[in-house]
């Protein structure tokens, strides 16, 4: 109906089938949208609500009656205590879906397949246990450098496999090092949790941040940003509105982006050798999460006129590339003279839990995202929250956990801020002496035809002239937009040449483009010519007009009168043709 959009019904019904069904499930789970308006949440509101300029949410979520279990959201500057609240609503909504659908299978659903849970391999795990101890696998781990770790790691896993494998039996060399790896992996979940992190943090520390900006000479911005082992080089272009990106929707109205953000992870940023293909689902939504987080910061384009295409490359990656994407971005935006309403930027944040101990985790790094609990993704500016998105594996966050985690996030937020302010802490004056300039002017709308030509003609001439781009738009606005400002300066005159309209009085310069026996036309306005008599080329009485004037000649005329149809009367005698001055005025204050 364009009106209730489908996804989370999509979800809801998709959830309810497999209740229903005879397919082994943990329990129901469900799903909401959520919007924001004047302090209110609402629930699975219209795409009108959604669309409009107050409403500052957009989140769908997804829970089972337990636990939050995904999160995507953004928000247009939204504090962080009303998103806690709004995903303690969403929860709650969930909660009562999930009681329908029991209701549900209880009316129609069929018994679930029995399935065995896996038999744990206690002997192997107590056996790893007493001859590895604590302190040994806690020395690996604690190994600086995240390639040294993985190496320190996989020298106890070796270890194990040498001593307690039956060397020509591949399961049980299989059997050992899933054991050995186990055992590291709970090593590590517990140090975490005592509040020690495999490269030294504690729970809060974000990781060192350095920040090198106008990185590349010939882009329009351009920044290299690193914390920790994670770096990212991001690039912003700016286009004018015909490098608009066309989206193609469920709906009929034609829609534009003027925001494109794209984020590339290469294999060599994980240290790995790999075919390049298309773009993976991982980049596309990484890249959309940043972009979200952006938007609500962007200048209107009445204020900034230009199409914004930024690329981060991530150049290294242990944790978060993300949301250094959303702070590269940021901060090569401002780089680039884009006017944000205010930076942005991101941290992720994980979880460790074991029974009713939790540890929630600032700055995560991959092995923390890999072994722990949650993944957690905040961006936003000093003011509130942008962009959100989350991932939980187990079933028992509870909402004092999501109300530290959005705490803790707030605080690591604010000190990235801070360390991205030294770097860069506004906009650059003006835009990089490589980018466009655009400059916008409007016309009457009935003279547009005029301005494209023919075939667009006309527009393309000015363009190949100037070496200017020319968008024209339906209501008579032109922006024009040219690296150098006396091309742009050229393409203007042309244009308002075109559409100028002749004053009676005025003086004009000319060339004369006909030679007739009467007198001469010339061509002293845009495309308008205008009549010469023979007797207003010069003070005196010449023979003809030929002993005067040659075609290709340039003359200063005024303009002495336009008839009925149109005809334009010029004169050259009245005019000094030297420096323009107005002879006829001058002889009559004389």
């Amino acid at each position: 109906d364009q009106e209730n959009e489908p996804e989370v019904l999509s979800m809801i019904g998709g959830m309810a089938a497999l209740h229903i069904s005879k397919i082994p499930i943990e329990g129901p789970m469900a799903a909401v949208r959520l919007g924001w308006v004047d302090g209110n949440i609402l629930v699975n509101p219209t795409h009108t609500v959604l669309s409009e300029d107050r409403n500052m949410l957009d989140m769908t979520l997804s829970a089972t009656k337990d636990a939050v279990c995904m999160v995507e959201a953004g928000a247009k500057i939204l504090p962080d205590a009303e998103v806690a609240k709004a995903l303690a609503a969403g929860h709650e909504v969930c909660r009562e879906i999930c009681e329908m659908m029991d209701e549900l299978r209880e009316k129609v659903g069929v018994d679930k397949i029995e399935v065995e849970a896996p038999v744990e391999d206690t002997e192997a795990l107590d056996a790893v246990r007493g001859e590895w101890d604590d302190a040994t696998i806690r020395k690996a781990l604690l190994t600086e450098g995240k390639f040294e770790r993985y190496d320190a790691a996989d020298a106890i896993v070796a270890e194990v496999i040498e001593a307690k494998a039956d060397k020509d039996d591949e399961e049980s060399a299989s059997r050992w090092k899933k054991a050995a790896k186990a055992v590291i992996n709970e090593v590590e979940r517990q140090m975490t949790l005592e509040g020690q992190r495999v490269d030294g943090r504690d729970t809060t520390t974000i990781r060192d941040i350095e920040i090198e900006t106008s990185l590349l000479p010939r882009t329009h911005g351009s920044i290299l940003f690193t914390r920790g082992e994670t770096q990212s080089i991001v690039t912003a272009t700016l286009g004018s509105s015909e490098d608009e990106q066309f989206l193609d929707g469920l709906r009929h109205e034609k829609v534009t982006s003027r925001f494109l953000l794209h984020y590339n992870f290469p294999p060599y940023c994980t240290g790995e050798a790999k075919r390049l293909f298309g773009t993976s689902r991982r980049e596309l939504g990484h890249g959309v999460l940043a972009e979200r987080a952006l938007k609500p910061v962007l200048p209107e384009y009445e204020e900034f006129p230009y199409t914004i295409r930024v690329v981060s490359e991530i150049t290294e990656s242990n944790g978060s590339s993300s949301m250094a994407t959303v702070c590269g971005t940021s901060l090569s935006l401002m780089d680039a003279g884009v006017p944000l309403a205010r930076p942005v930027a991101g941290i992720a944040m994980g979880l460790i839990k074991e029974g009713d101990d939790y540890a929630v985790l600032s700055d995560i790094l991959g092995d923390e995202d890999h072994l722990g609990d949650m993944d957690f993704k905040v961006a936003g500016t000093v003011n509130g929250i942008t962009s959100l998105q989350m991932d939980i594996k187990i079933t028992s966050i509870t909402e004092e956990i999501m109300r530290v985690a959005l705490e803790q996030a707030n605080e690591g937020r604010l000190h990235i801020l801070g360390e991205m302010g030294k770097a860069i802490g506004a906009a650059r004056d003006t835009v990089s002496d490589t980018a466009p300039r655009i400059t916008t002017i409007t016309v009457p709308k009935d003279r547009i035809r005029e301005i494209i030509g023919p075939g667009g003609k006309v527009v393309r001439e000015i363009c190949e002239t100037t070496g200017t781009k020319i968008d024209i738009e339906d209501d008579g606005t032109i922006k024009v937009a040219a690296v150098e400002a006396a091309a742009g300066q050229a393409a203007l005159d042309m244009i308002r040449d075109i559409i100028a309209e002749p004053e009676i009085g005025e003086i004009y310069d000319g060339k004369v483009v006909k030679i007739m026996d009467f007198g001469a036309f010339v061509n002293f306005i845009g495309k308008r010519d205008g009549l010469v008599h023979i007797s207003e080329i010069a003070p005196n009485r010449i023979g003809a007009v030929s002993d005067v004037l040659n075609e290709g000649d340039e003359v200063k005329v005024k303009v002495l009168g336009i008839d009925d149809r149109g005809k334009i009367k010029l004169s050259m005698k009245v005019v000094n043709q030297e420096t323009g001055e107005d002879i006829s005025k001058q002889a009559a204050a004389s």
